[in-house]
Parts: structure tokens; sequence; C-alpha cells
């Protein structure tokens, strides 16, 4: 054989290599669409890109930072004297817990959160409610687009009211929805449907902002409902939403009785969320727990923030400001978790003799300073 004809043979030897190694490629690609459409989920959290498929850098918390913010929310004040927590303590910069007060209810020692974590850096400015629904709240009164550009004109104002504090827009979407029929198989909840979820999703991709999926499990049970949003909850923007409210036993009907979350129900989704956050390499979760009596959260000395799941305790009692600010005192202020919400209803905050909504100003006075403020 000539030289010619084997460098022939070899050339074409090294052209099937090839050829094979490009179609186990493609096949890789047609059989792991989730690699693609992973990477088409990306989200970025201060310019640092996310995604639910692929590993995030892992920059250190800044633990002082993280506590001289905590310490700025409770709202005592910075000296020493107002916070009882020396200018040269150790605590300030403490690797074990956050930072506390020894004369105050706030800041409270927990677990830091993981590198990634939104608060206490960041407020988030939330619409509640369902797309089926203009009476559950403000995501169903107005027609998408509309309803987007009022919550920017909002996040706006909450970021004029504190320009030391970011704010993200947020969707809290009602994605178990509690009724006053039992349904099909006698639980008194309905699972809204995917694309509802994928549509509130990309709303708040939108926004560049943040969803909650809120669940109201009637007589069903966290246990049964809250897996059931894994495969959203694996994307860094979804966060989880819990409602007391409509956790009920069989014989209550929602909306008749107020029922109940122990802090082992709130601490099974923080774990829940927790291995969620460790799978997927994503920025921890925020799980957000409503409240407005005491009853609806029992044991809550019991609950846990870990480092990947960050909690929040969100008061969404409707009254006078007066009132709201006295409910507040009790279920928050006074009941230390780890953050704080409070919820304002345009329709039901607003009737006699209510002089009207709370305004930033006064919210902001609060002890401590909500972290998440939501409309209805």
């Amino acid at each position: 054989m000539s030289k010619k004809n084997k460098n022939a043979d070899n050339n074409f030897f090294i052209l099937i290599i090839v050829g094979v190694f490009v179609y186990v490629g493609f096949l890789f690609v047609i059989a792991s669409p989730n690699v693609i459409s992973g990477f088409e989920r990306a989200f970025s959290f201060a310019g640092v890109e996310y995604s639910a498929s692929s590993t995030p850098p892992a920059p250190a918390l800044d633990i002082l930072a993280y506590n001289q913010k905590m310490v700025a929310l409770a709202g005592f004040g910075t000296t020493t004297v107002a916070t009882g927590i020396s200018a040269t303590s150790s605590a300030w910069t403490a690797t074990t817990s956050s930072i506390s007060s020894p004369i105050h209810f706030w800041p409270v020692a927990t677990a830091y959160p993981d590198a990634g974590a939104i608060l206490p850096f960041s407020r988030i400015v939330a619409y509640y409610g369902n797309f089926d629904s203009a009476s559950m709240g403000v995501l169903g009164a107005d027609p998408p687009q509309e309803m987007i550009s009022n919550l920017q004109d909002v996040a706006a104002t909450w970021q004029d009211a504190d320009p030391t504090t970011p704010v993200i827009p947020a969707l809290d979407y009602i994605a178990v929805v509690a009724e006053g029929s039992p349904g099909p198989d006698g639980t008194y909840r309905a699972r809204m449907p995917a694309d509802q979820i994928e549509q509130a999703i990309a709303l708040a991709d939108q926004m560049h902002g943040l969803v909650f999926l809120d669940v109201q499990v009637a007589w069903s049970t966290l246990q049964a409902e809250v897996p059931l949003l894994e495969q959203y909850l694996k994307l860094p923007e979804v966060e989880l939403a819990i409602d007391p409210e409509f956790a009920l036993k069989p014989g209550q009907k929602p909306g008749v009785v107020n029922g109940t979350f122990d802090a082992t129900d709130i601490n099974y989704v923080a774990n829940f969320l927790a291995n969620i956050v460790k799978e997927n390499n994503i920025p921890p979760k925020i799980l957000l727990v409503h409240r407005w009596t005491d009853h609806m959260v029992t044991n809550w000395q019991n609950i846990k923030p870990l480092p990947e799941v960050e909690i929040l305790m969100n008061m969404d009692g409707w009254s006078t400001p007066a009132k709201k600010t006295q409910v507040y005192n009790l279920v928050i202020t006074e009941d230390p978790v780890q953050f704080s919400g409070i919820k304002l209803f345009y329709k039901n905050d607003t009737l006699p003799p209510s002089p009207g909504l709370m305004t930033p100003a006064q919210i902001l006075s609060l002890h401590p300073a909500p972290s998440f403020v939501e409309y209805q």
C-alpha cells in the first residue's frame, strides 16, 4: 500500500471517530432537555448568575454587614446604650450565630444564611392573590401587564422611602387554594394548574423579581402539597409561603374557623427546602409564614432557621393602622424568629374608621422594620 493510501485511511478513521462523538453528544442533548431548560432558567442576584442546573460561585457571607443590617432593622438604635451590644464586641463578627440584643427581642440570634441570601440585604415588595379571583387579591384584579406596572410603581415608592435597602418586586401567588366546598377528594383545597404557576414565574422573571408559591392546605397536609411544587422550587427565583389560617382539621371549613401550624410543621417545610437548595446548588430559599393570631403558630420558639432557608413571619391581619401595629407587636415583635413582614389590604384596611393604608414611614417605624411588604 502506498503512503498516500495510508494517509487517506488514517483520515477516514479520524472522521469516523469525530462523527461518533458528535452523534453521542447529539443524543445526550435530545435525551436531556432539562440541561438546556435549566440554563435558560438562569437568574441573577447582585450580578451573580444562578440556575437550577449550574453550580453558582460561593462568595463568603459578609457577617459584619449582615449583623449591622439586622441591628438597623430592629430599629432600637445602633449605640451600645441603645442596643446593649458593645461596639467592640466579637459578636459582630462571630461565626457561630448572628448577633442579638440582651435588652430587646430583636435582632434574634439564629444560624447565618448561606452566601447569596436575599435577606436582610434587600426588601421584598409583593402583590398577593390568584389569577382566577379578583376578591383574593390584586393578582386577579387587573390584567397582568397593568398589575406588573402597578407593582413596579409601588416598589419604586418603597425604594424612595428607604434608599439604603434595594427593593425586589415579587408575586405571592396562591398555588394551593382553600375552598368552601370539599372537592372531588374531600380536602377543601384546589391545586392550581401548571400553566398558571408558570405564568406567575414568567411575570416575575419579566420584573427580575421573585415568586412565592403560597399553600393553603385546608384538610390536606404540607407533606402532601409541598413536594408537588418541587420542580418549581428548584428555580432560584421561586420561594414558598404557607398559610396556617387555612390549615384545618376535618369538620372545620375554610373561612369559618382559623387553622394553625406548629413549629414542627414549619421545620418540616424548612428542611424540605434546605434539601432542594443543597441538591441544586442554588441560593438560600425564603419560607414565608402568614400569621395574625397567637394560635396560628404554636411553639414558635422551636422554629429553626437554617443556613439554606431564611424564615420570614408575615403579619397579615387587616384593620386600622393603630390596630395593625398592635397585632404586629403581639405576633412579630414579641415572638422573634428571624425576619418579618406585613400585609396591607387595599380594601379592608381602608374601611371606616380607618384613616387609610399604613404609609411606608409608619411601617418602617415598626420594630423590627419589615423585610417583606405585600399588598392584597
